[in-house]
């Protein structure tokens, strides 16, 4: 008999995950406390933007027209238990306030309402970002004769489906004597696996891990090509060519080696935090020191970022000038704005008496919800309108296709700055414009 699974939790990790089990041939039941968010996932839309996410739920979804009806999606807790075989726990651990540690309440909750209603012989699965020891904490929370594993996700916003139909790596952390959560897991992850997704099987600790370690390095990394932005605004040099160069050694590569105004979302800010926080209860926090530091360098950026605005206002005050601040979001093809380091230094400016107008594809109305203040206009065009300054903050592919001509033709002063180092500066400079890139002062 096939398996039957559930998705606990339908928020961006687990509505994408519902509906690439879905795609993947099981019958699937998404469940969430949040009725409003659930009545919208039955009709087939999403509360986030990811792109491909709704036309996979349009696929499958029960009760729409030409679906396969595999996907449903309901509030109770007793239907998840009566219906699963494997249950994925996908919910939110957000940080702490005022703290750095990770929030486990969602997790906690979550855990002891499916303990008191899955069935003998079920399997639970845990994919969301915990602290190293909370698998075998959840563990002893399940009844008798209900095995756990711990199964990270490694979605990136904008390439979520992507990940999850096709993973690069599969990761499943289980007891040493629990052998069927991993036939069941291979049995789940079949088709990913058949086209040559590695299936990487380790132990809770080992797993919990491996999500935390591999954001780490790559916060690393980015803070790493920012801290070189900042020696080459020293020394004159030139960042971009820089990476260039090192990105040539394939010791070290040329991903994630784009200098500007550093990294956010909902991922890498709070995990290398939660992950100095746990470090610290484990005693090992030397360990991780240097990620305090990281963190750091990725803060500052946002800093330098306002520091060039002002500077190119007139060096003094931003009362009274106008800035256009092309994105909002903290990448791009996403509208998640959480820690966004494009809506940060729009707000900073604002608050420095800056009349700041932002412009985003995507992401607008998460951006008013956090800066209702802010100014907000319907295009690119419209938000450089009489600007003194245009600052780009996220690489939209809708930014680096501009017109620079026809944006000179509505500034007071055609001056950019690209916190991205996306931009064409010859072309922008072709069209008048002052161009000016973080991490290359003569470039």
């Amino acid at each position: 008999m096939a398996l039957k699974i559930t998705v606990i939790g339908t928020g961006y990790l687990g509505a994408t995950h519902a509906a690439a089990m879905a795609e993947m041939g099981f019958e699937v039941l998404g469940l969430d406390v949040v009725p409003e968010k659930i009545e919208l996932l039955a009709s087939g839309r999403v509360p986030m933007y990811e792109p491909g996410l709704e036309d996979l739920l349009a696929r499958h979804v029960a009760g729409i027209e030409g679906s396969t009806g595999r996907l449903r999606f309901t509030t109770s807790w007793e239907e998840v238990g009566a219906f699963g075989d494997v249950h994925f726990v996908c919910v939110n651990t957000p940080q702490k306030h005022g703290e750095y540690g990770c929030d486990m309440s969602y997790v906690d909750a979550a855990f002891t309402s499916l303990a008191a209603v899955v069935r003998e012989g079920a399997l639970v699965v845990g994919k969301s970002t915990v602290p190293v020891g909370s698998a075998e904490r959840l563990a002893g929370v399940l009844p008798e004769g209900v095995d756990l594993a711990w199964n990270p996700e490694f979605l990136r916003e904008g390439f979520a489906v992507q990940d999850t139909l096709h993973p690069d790596r599969i990761v499943v952390g289980v007891r040493g004597d629990e052998g069927r959560a991993e036939k069941l897991l291979r049995e789940v992850y079949a088709t990913p696996v058949g086209e040559g997704s590695p299936f990487v099987l380790t132990d809770f600790p080992t797993a919990e891990l491996v999500k935390t370690a591999a954001n780490s390095f790559l916060a690393t990394k980015i803070s790493f090509i920012n801290a070189m932005a900042e020696i080459c605004e020293a020394a004159g040099g030139d960042v971009v060519k820089l990476a260039e160069a090192i990105g040539h050694d394939e010791r070290i590569g040329n991903k994630f080696l784009r200098a500007g105004v550093g990294f956010g979302g909902g991922c890498l800010p709070k995990d290398i935090r939660a992950f100095m926080a746990r470090a610290g209860e484990l005693g090992v926090d030397q360990a991780l020191t240097f990620l305090r530091e990281i963190d750091s360098i990725n803060m500052r950026r946002r800093g330098q970022m306002v520091e060039m605005a002002r500077e190119a206002v007139g060096g003094n005050s931003f009362l009274g000038r106008r800035v256009a601040v092309l994105g909002a979001t903290f990448k791009p093809d996403s509208d998640d704005v959480r820690d966004s380091p494009a809506l940060n230094v729009a707000g900073q400016i604002h608050l420095q008496g800056g009349q700041v107008t932002v412009y985003d594809p995507k992401g607008m109305e998460n951006a008013r919800k956090v800066f209702p203040t802010l100014g907000y206009a319907d295009s690119a065009l419209e938000a450089v309108r009489g600007a003194d300054v245009v600052l780009h903050l996220t690489e939209w592919r809708e930014f680096r296709e501009l017109d620079p001509a026809e944006l000179a033709a509505v500034v007071t002063s055609p001056v950019v700055l690209d916190g991205r180092n996306a931009l064409d500066g010859e072309r922008w400079r072709a069209a008048g414009w002052t161009y000016r890139a973080m991490g290359r002062p003569r470039a």
